[in-house]
């Protein structure tokens, strides 16, 4: 895969890799996606606990967001969603918060 590669594309390169009960995909491909959360969360634990060189933080991370993307891409896919939808509705969301100055702060909706 080429290094342009667009969230299109990935999304559609993803569905052609995925082998999972098509009945409870949800479930599935949820739990996939906070199991690899789990995963990156571990990493970095362990870079805090064992003091790993940067050099192989950087290569375990990208390994392991490298799975989310793919959970992120097909849980996009099984419920309708383009990929590249979801993540530009996420920047517009965060511009708005940043213009109306409530970027920080908790809760859904500021």
């Amino acid at each position: 895969m080429k290094r342009d590669t667009t969230l299109a594309d990935y999304q559609a390169f993803a569905r052609t890799t995925a082998v999972y009960p098509a009945e409870r995909r949800l479930e599935y491909l949820g739990l996939g996606l906070a199991s690899e959360a789990g995963e990156v969360a571990g990493v970095v634990k362990k870079w805090i606990r064992d003091g790993t060189s940067e050099d192989e933080l950087r290569a375990r991370l990208a390994a392991e967001m490298g799975d989310v993307c793919w959970y992120l891409a097909e849980l996009c896919s099984a419920a309708g969603l383009d990929l590249g939808d979801v993540f530009a509705a996420n920047m517009r969301k965060l511009q708005d918060r940043m213009d109306r100055g409530v970027i920080k702060g908790g809760g859904d909706h500021r």
